[in-house]
């Protein structure tokens, strides 16, 4: 196996192991679909070229989708036009046990704190702070999903016989979610606790840290979960490295190793 098809692997196997961010409540009256279980996880579908890591989700989900006899793809990835405008893009149309349902995929990476907003779901911010989880529902609920009802996907619909007002709609929602450094016993009401994978901390306190090994990943192997065997960096050459998005104004998610041996993910901020 080649180290690009091995990096995709770990990416599809970190993706399948990532826990939904919520479970059996709802949060903002959304449901999450229920995945199959797949026995041997190899990644055998195709992917494109330079795929974001968003559109790399949906293709691991697809193929991993086609391994469920329970489950059929109808259409994905569809965008619905006006003329030449793109009015939005329906992730899956799928039908499970003769049920159509409509499902919106999302993968994210949310810091914790507790500075923003009145409540748990609003504590949740991207990186950079430039997105949040309030965000990302909002738009699920009042843009993303509300497009199956547009008049503009009536003429997709008819073509697959099925009406809108048959069709459940559900998401997969998985996280990756960071606490602060130091921070320990923050318990989630809404939000599965399984999905915290780690901590972030300031630049400036990164010295705290100087007696451990680093690991930048690329962006599309956050997926990936820790890889003991990696080419571990010095505090020295690490600290160069993010200097470099701490000018940027860039939080990359890095992994770590402990002089123990154990590891952790993190985050760098800048603010």
């Amino acid at each position: 196996m080649d180290l690009k098809t091995k990096d995709i692997q770990l990416q599809y196997e970190g993706f399948l192991n990532t826990p939904q961010l919520w479970e059996n409540n709802e949060v903002f009256e959304l449901q999450q679909f229920e995945l199959p279980k797949i026995k041997t996880p190899i990644f055998e579908g195709i992917l494109q070229k330079n795929q974001r890591l968003g559109k790399r989700v949906e293709s691991f989900l697809s193929h991993q989708l086609k391994q469920d006899a329970t489950a059929k793809i109808l259409v994905e990835n569809t965008q619905i036009q006006n003329g030449k405008i793109t009015v939005g893009e329906l992730d899956f149309l799928i039908e499970t046990y003769k049920n159509p349902v409509h499902l919106e995929v999302i993968y994210k990476f949310y810091l914790y704190d507790a500075s923003v907003g009145k409540n748990e779901l609003d504590y949740w911010i991207g990186p950079n702070r430039r997105d949040s989880l309030v965000a990302k529902l909002n738009k699920l609920k009042n843009k993303q999903l509300p497009l199956l009802y547009n008049p503009l996907t009536k003429n997709l619909l008819s073509k697959l016989n099925l009406k809108s007002e048959n069709i459940e709609q559900q998401v997969l929602f998985k996280a990756q979610l960071f606490i602060p450094y130091k921070t320990t016993n923050i318990q989630f009401k809404a939000l599965n606790n399984n999905c915290v994978n780690g901590f972030y901390i300031n630049f400036n306190e990164l010295q705290e840290l100087k007696t451990c090994k680093f690991y930048i990943p690329s962006k599309i192997n956050w997926l990936q979960e820790i890889q003991t065997q990696t080419n571990w960096q010095s505090f020295e050459k690490f600290f160069q490295k993010i200097e470099v998005f701490f000018n940027q104004k860039s939080a990359p998610l890095c992994w770590l190793k402990y002089p123990n041996g154990e590891t952790k993910k993190f985050f760098v901020v800048w603010w």
